[in-house]
């Protein structure tokens, strides 16, 4: 009895160790495979207020009377793939909405950093999620610029000085490309 009892310590011990072996073989493979890393967002560093000599339109369509902008001085696409960028809203009542945003091609979401105020100053966003990015009839910048100028191919944003480009002529570069052919 007691050998068959040893014989079965042993087994068990080996199945653990050859468990607990092939969990620690498997997270050292994981660090090799880049697809599989979770996304971590780095420090959005907030830019400076905007300049009119830097706003480009964007044309936002006919169903709304709000002139959208961006400062093409504040794009950049971070080490996270996100695209940051200052926009501005100019309502057909009058106001202004300045705000500092990202945009996630990969996942087609955007998320608010930032709000301008009137003297020039930011005032960071209460709450700063990402949001899905579709198309409303009150804010259509969003999709025509996730389509059009940052993110015309879905898992790859545009680098900034192209997106600029294509801002500054007024044509997203989905149209451009199609164009083209």
């Amino acid at each position: 009895m007691p050998v068959d009892f040893l014989r079965l310590a042993i087994g068990v011990c080996a199945c653990l160790g050859g468990s607990a072996m092939a969990a620690q073989w498997g997270a050292w493979e994981t660090d090799f495979d880049e697809d599989k890393k979770a996304w971590k967002e780095i420090e959005a560093q907030i830019p400076a207020y905007p300049q009119p000599k830097n706003l480009a339109l964007v044309d936002g369509g006919s169903a709304t009377a709000h002139k959208f902008y961006v400062d093409t001085a504040s794009i950049t696409v971070g080490e996270d793939g996100v695209v940051r960028y200052t926009s501005v809203v100019k309502t057909s009542g009058g106001a202004t909405n300045v705000t500092f945003e990202g945009m996630r091609c990969s996942t087609r979401e955007q998320k608010l950093y930032a709000l301008g105020r009137s003297d020039g100053s930011w005032v960071r966003a209460r709450t700063s999620k990402w949001q899905r990015i579709m198309l409303r009839d009150l804010t259509p910048h969003h999709w025509t610029l996730y389509r059009e100028f940052f993110c015309p191919q879905p898992s790859i944003p545009t680098p900034p000085k192209q997106a600029i480009d294509a801002l500054k002529r007024g044509v997203g570069l989905a149209q451009s490309r199609a164009t083209d052919e």
